[in-house]
Formats: C-alpha cells, sequence, structure tokens
C-alpha cells in the first residue's frame, strides 16, 4: 500500500504536458497518460475502501464511487442527485441523464440500499444525497478530488477520474454478458454508438475461438 503522505503519482518525462512559447500548457491524449479509460471490478474495489481511509467522510465517499460505478453516473449526475429520486423503501433510483441522454429508473442492490441508509441518516435534513460539511451539494470539482485521492491511497498505477467509473460499468455489463441495447438504455445513450465502445471491448466475443 503506498502511504498517503507520500503517495506522488510520477509519469514519465514524456508524459507531462508540454509548453508552446511557455503558455498554458497543452494537454496530452488520455492515452499518453494511461492505457485504458476504465477501471476492472478489482480496481473499483481498491477505490471504495480506499476512499473510506481518507478524510472524515469516508462512507459517503465510499458511497458516491459505488453508486458512480453500478449506475454509471457523471460527475454531473452524481452532485444532482435529490432524495426525491431514491426510493429505499421500493429499492428504486430515478436517474435523470445529462447530456440529452434518456432517464431510466434503476433497481437499488443490499450494498447500496444499506450504504444509503446510511449517509441518509447523516444528511437526512437536505435535499442533494452528496453533501459538503456546509450542507451544500458537493461540487464536481470536490468529487474529482475525492476520486483522485483514493486512487492515490488505493496505489494504482495511474490518475483516476471520475468518468473511468461510468465507463467501468458499461465495461462491465458487456463483459457480463448483457445486450447491446440494454446497456445502452441503463447508460441513457441516446445514440448506440456510444455504447458499442464497451462490447467492442468485451472479451466474451471471443471466449469460443480456443477449445482447450
Amino acid at each position: 500500500m503506498t502511504p498517503r503522505s507520500n503517495a506522488v503519482l510520477q509519469f514519465p518525462i514524456s508524459k507531462t504536458p508540454i509548453t508552446v512559447n511557455r503558455k498554458v500548457p497543452i494537454r496530452l491524449k488520455n492515452i499518453d497518460y494511461r492505457s485504458r479509460e476504465y477501471l476492472t471490478e478489482d480496481e473499483v474495489d481498491k477505490l471504495i475502501s480506499a476512499a473510506g481511509r481518507v478524510g472524515r467522510h469516508g462512507h459517503r465517499d465510499e458511497t458516491l464511487i459505488l453508486l458512480s460505478y453500478r449506475h454509471g453516473l457523471r460527475v454531473t449526475e452524481l452532485v444532482s442527485l435529490r432524495w426525491e429520486q431514491v426510493d429505499l423503501k421500493q429499492g428504486l433510483m430515478h436517474v435523470n441523464r445529462l447530456k440529452h441522454g434518456n432517464a431510466s429508473v434503476h433497481p437499488l442492490r443490499g450494498p447500496e440500499l444499506r450504504a444509503l441508509r446510511s449517509v441518509q441518516r447523516e444528511y437526512s435534513t437536505l435535499p442533494y444525497v452528496f453533501c459538503s460539511e456546509r450542507k451544500a451539494p458537493l461540487t464536481s470539482d470536490a468529487i474529482r478530488k475525492i476520486i483522485y485521492r483514493a486512487g492515490v491511497e488505493a496505489g494504482l498505477p495511474f490518475t483516476v477520474h471520475p468518468h473511468m467509473l461510468r465507463h467501468a460499468c458499461g465495461y462491465k455489463l458487456a463483459q457480463a454478458g448483457q445486450d447491446t441495447r440494454s446497456i445502452q438504455h441503463y447508460l441513457g445513450h441516446k445514440n448506440i454508438q456510444h455504447t458499442v465502445r464497451y462490447t467492442q471491448l468485451s472479451a466474451e466475443r471471443f471466449k469460443d475461438f480456443w477449445k482447450d
């Protein structure tokens, strides 16, 4: 485990942002920073565990990572999530998709229900699910920092950003053999071409190539 106090991610010099005429650094392509843009299920588990060890709101941070992963939430969808969208009795969550995506109702499983009930006990008087100490909804930047710190604490060999959890969700569903149309509806994609990227990565397509 990489100690939190000394955990600084190092990249080769060739992969740091470059500058032109000493102006604002030019950000390189994602592939220059990491070999893939999704997390595996094991990496997500490590990220959730690490989030619980960092800061004073470990359970809140574990829960927001869990929900982001299991429901493929964008960071802006996560910060705008309100308790009125969550039905803990029936185990349902209404997901409003941004970027003109299609809204849907997702079932909530046991781990999510238990985590949300615990969060609700602490923030029951507030309209938003994920709030700061000042009783205001977390900002997108705050969540990026939470997930970045958790990635460092978990000792992952690359920087982690929130959208990797949405990709991790799509990849996990494709690996589990869920059909592309269902994944499209679950993630709220208007265009199925945005969903195909996950089925293209799925090893399930090749499972019968070798018989030994």
